[in-house]
């Protein structure tokens, strides 16, 4: 299969890496320069240095060249990315079945990826969301990891994930757009919190706390939204969850560890160098939560500190003094 991936970051070139094993891939990013270099270096040094990139991943900056020829396109741009990206593919190729790995909701219009496909090429081709615990180091390295291909066409999910499933990369079919979506989302929100309780050292019963109640968030939200209870069980719920809140690999954890040293949010994503999804996500899942009256209170916190209204150890012990209430309530 022919598979043109849509953004050079860290886990668009994981991708790529790991899809050329058994795919003819093109990876395409936007600064000419960034490909150049990569061409030359056959390695993408700032995001995934010292792996190589396989000789046959063609590299370019040209839109017209990576989807020419194409049987599909997986875009790897950050979300608020994608309605740019999306704008352009459909100008181009406007059927071709669309993939996108992104995570988290747009800034400002507070829509989901599929929401952002809808609005910018209709339904003229198949789509669906590809997500689940991976960290792009890891997929670059072959290490295995598992992944799930949701989209409403439930025969196009399943035949896909068959194409790109590989004994390195497990993929599983879904229909729940909408829940994968959310997981990917809102389990980078408590990523941060889960970042925050550990650097200020409140060890790991706090953390398994944080975690089982951030996918009751998590959980709430998404069958607000119209997700699916099952799906919040699964790779793309508690499995993603778990990963981004304990690995260290985790950009979203790295960003709370800074937030329990009193680092402010712009210091600490000037030091990251990399998207951290949950910064900008925490806002838009407050603020849709509170417009379906939903309490959110992990949620809420990790705005505050983010905001600078509250510091990490407030926040926490404001979390710590809020009256009880029955589990599963």
């Amino acid at each position: 299969m022919k598979i043109s991936i849509l953004g050079a970051g860290a886990w668009g070139t994981a991708l790529a890496i790991s899809l050329a094993r058994q795919h003819d891939v093109r990876l395409w990013g936007r600064d000419a320069q960034q490909i150049s270099d990569l061409q030359r270096l056959r390695e993408n040094q700032r995001y995934l240095p010292a792996v190589p990139i396989p000789a046959p991943v063609l590299l370019t900056a040209d839109l017209e060249t990576a989807l020419r020829g194409a049987d599909l396109m997986l875009c790897v741009v950050p979300t608020n990315a994608l309605r740019d990206t999306a704008r352009a593919v459909a100008a181009i190729a406007p059927s071709l079945p669309l993939i996108w790995a992104c995570k988290g909701f747009e800034k400002n219009s507070g829509v989901l990826p599929h929401q952002i496909v809808d609005a910018t090429r209709g339904r003229r081709g198949p789509c669906g969301v590809l997500s689940g615990p991976s960290f792009a180091q890891e997929v670059a390295d072959g290490k295995p990891a598992a992944l799930t291909l949701a989209s409403s066409d439930a025969s196009f999910a399943h035949d896909l994930a068959l194409q790109l499933n590989s004994s390195r990369l497990r993929v599983y079919s879904s229909n729940d757009v909408i829940g994968v979506e959310l997981g990917g989302a809102v389990k980078n929100v408590i990523a941060i919190a889960a970042g925050i309780s550990d650097g200020l050292g409140l060890g790991n019963n706090a953390r398994a706390a944080l975690i089982t109640r951030g996918l009751a968030e998590t959980t709430r939200l998404g069958l607000a939204l119209g997700g699916l209870p099952e799906t919040f069980m699964g790779l793309t719920g508690l499995g993603d969850l778990v990963l981004t809140t304990t690995g260290d690999l985790s950009r979203n954890r790295r960003v709370g560890l800074a937030l329990a040293r009193g680092e402010p949010i712009a210091t600490i994503l000037q030091k990251l160098g990399h998207v951290a999804e949950g910064v900008a996500t925490a806002p838009e899942v407050a603020r849709i939560a509170a417009g379906l009256g939903l309490e959110m209170p992990i949620t809420a916190a990790v705005c505050a500190v983010i905001d600078g209204k509250l510091s990490a150890a407030a926040a926490v012990d404001a979390l710590m003094r809020r009256d009880p209430k029955a589990e599963l309530s």
